[in-house]
């Protein structure tokens, strides 16, 4: 299982810090680091940056939002940050949710499911730099009746296959993902309920592909806290998983929320998104179960998270993305040695 990190959103006020923590990423042989987007910072700009300032560590979109961008220019996107990186970009693709695809962006969300597929395979069609052609519900290439013509990447990337990525939690978009993907982004992950939840849903759609999932790489985003206090560390991580299981999406549209309730927290996520909603953010927090945070992050001793991560692994996990806790660049950067500490405890290096 190899280590990456995730930086989350840049213009938070730490983008100084940020850098810095990728560039200690990478000098600890830190595979990949992940930069987000929503509707702040977009993530191309801030991966050129930290690839013009690290050396070995690959950079992934986590994610490009599709709603954000044309599948072409994605795919110029993809190739162009390969090619300056010296091939270590990986493409993190996701629909975002209801309320930034339609209030930021102006796209409908509808029918994700069926515009991801298209998107994706007008991304690789892009990529194979044969002349791009495609008929399908939401993308027509060439618009008919016009002056436009069946046109190639001139860009040629480092590699002839970039690693693409889909962010998905829910089953259908999970077993499309296993399909159609080279890789799935995804959060809360628990490995105590890792079939149910992910797992099966993936092998469903590698087997729909004639595939298992060797060489499929399973990456979970997971908030990571070093300490002796578990409570206390906990407790740091209340608000961020209030956030996203009652505040995310809209109320009938929370993938979240469902996520929580397949994990059988159905009356905790219930009340969590019933008091997100209404304001109450403080009580929205306490009413996250410990059990939740303790199984969806990497909190205590390092050698506690170290058996942790043995269970991360033993769940199928081949890339475990460290979101590190803290209010200073050295309590991150501490965090991240301790990563690849517990990661060698672990016997997992």
């Amino acid at each position: 299982m190899k280590l990456g990190i995730n930086l989350g959103y840049w213009g938070a006020g730490m983008d100084a810090d940020n850098l810095a923590v990728a560039r200690e990423a990478d000098r600890l042989g830190y595979s990949v680091c992940w930069a987000a987007e929503a509707y702040g910072s977009d993530a191309a700009t801030v991966l050129s940056w930290v690839a013009a300032q690290t050396e070995r560590i690959d950079i992934g979109s986590g994610i490009f939002q599709i709603p954000a961008r044309t599948p072409s220019m994605t795919a110029m996107t993809a190739a162009t940050l390969d090619s300056l990186s010296g091939g270590r970009f990986r493409l993190g693709l996701g629909v975002s949710g209801p309320q930034v695809s339609e209030g930021w962006y102006g796209v409908r969300f509808d029918k994700p499911l069926a515009r991801t597929r298209e998107y994706v395979e007008i991304i690789r069609k892009a990529m194979s730099r044969e002349r791009l052609t495609h008929e399908g519900e939401h993308w027509t290439l060439p618009l008919p009746d016009g002056p436009g013509k069946p046109i190639k990447l001139t860009v040629h990337p480092v590699r002839e296959h970039i690693p693409l990525y889909i962010a998905a939690i829910g089953p259908k978009n999970l077993e499309q993902t296993g399909e159609i993907a080279d890789g799935a982004l995804l959060v809360f992950f628990a490995p105590e309920h890792a079939e149910e939840t992910t797992l099966g849903a993936l092998r469903a759609g590698r087997a729909k592909a004639g595939k298992d999932l060797g060489g499929f790489d399973i990456v979970p985003t997971v908030p990571m806290a070093v300490g002796d206090d578990i409570d206390g560390l906990a407790d740091l991580f209340r608000p961020y998983t209030a956030l996203y299981v009652g505040g995310m999406g809209s109320a009938k549209q929370n993938f979240y929320n469902k996520l929580a309730q397949r994990m059988g927290y159905g009356k905790a996520a219930a009340e969590i998104q019933e008091k997100y909603l209404a304001g109450d953010k403080a009580g929205a927090a306490a009413a996250v179960p410990r059990d939740l945070i303790d199984s969806t992050t990497l909190i205590g001793s390092v050698d506690r998270i170290a058996d942790r991560m043995q269970a991360y692994a033993a769940a199928g996990v081949t890339t475990l993305s460290l979101a590190p806790a803290g209010f200073t660049l050295d309590e991150r950067i501490a965090s991240l040695r301790a990563g690849v500490e517990a990661l060698e405890r672990a016997g997992l290096a």
